[in-house]
């Protein structure tokens, strides 16, 4: 007899018999479904948040794609199931933020990258829109973050304050801010 055999005392148990089985795996399944119907509705919009703030697509999928795998990983401690949004939503933010850190100590120790855009980009951002986001960059990280939920997610003050912590009235001071800059550095008038 062999020795994994031999280990082994008395029948196997059936997967009924442990404790919460059941349970655990309904849990499971309506994580599933929730998270996917969230992606299906969601990521599009998420991805476009991601590629004004990196501006490659392949950076911005990656990070949506990690906020919904954490969103995923997390979802039993998530009280509020009305609550996912929000939390995709920084969680991109977030993940925008350390993909631009990463960025900059990478520069900074780059004697010479050549810049490559992906025809995907390209095809994407005209040149209009990419002067747009080239000055969108210069911007400070809140006035920029706060643009790009306003007018890609088209999210309203309230929910742009939850999601960055801040009150509604500095998520209006800093667009009116903002805008203002976007404006002097396009040369148009806001």
């Amino acid at each position: 007899m062999s020795s994994i055999a031999s280990a082994r005392i008395g029948p196997p148990r059936d997967l009924g018999e442990l404790p919460d089985a059941g349970r655990g795996r309904s849990r499971a399944l309506s994580a599933e479904c929730s998270i996917t119907a969230l992606y299906q509705a969601h990521a599009l919009g998420l991805t476009r948040l991601a590629h004004v703030m990196l501006g490659d697509k392949p950076s911005a999928e990656d990070v949506v794609q990690e906020a919904f795998c954490g969103l995923y990983r997390n979802w039993t401690r998530l009280a509020d199931p009305a609550a996912a949004m929000p939390y995709l939503r920084a969680s991109v933010l977030n993940g925008c933020r350390s993909v631009i850190r990463r960025r900059k100590v990478r520069a900074s120790r780059t004697i010479y990258e050549p810049a490559a855009a992906s025809a995907e980009s390209v095809a994407l951002t005209g040149e209009e829109h990419r002067s747009v986001l080239a000055a969108l960059r210069e911007l400070p990280a809140r006035q920029r973050e706060v643009l790009t939920m306003r007018f890609y997610l088209q999210a309203d003050d309230l929910e742009i304050a939850e999601v960055m912590g801040i009150s509604p009235s500095t998520v209006r001071s800093t667009c009116h801010r903002a805008l203002a800059a976007l404006g002097k550095m396009l040369g148009t008038a806001s």
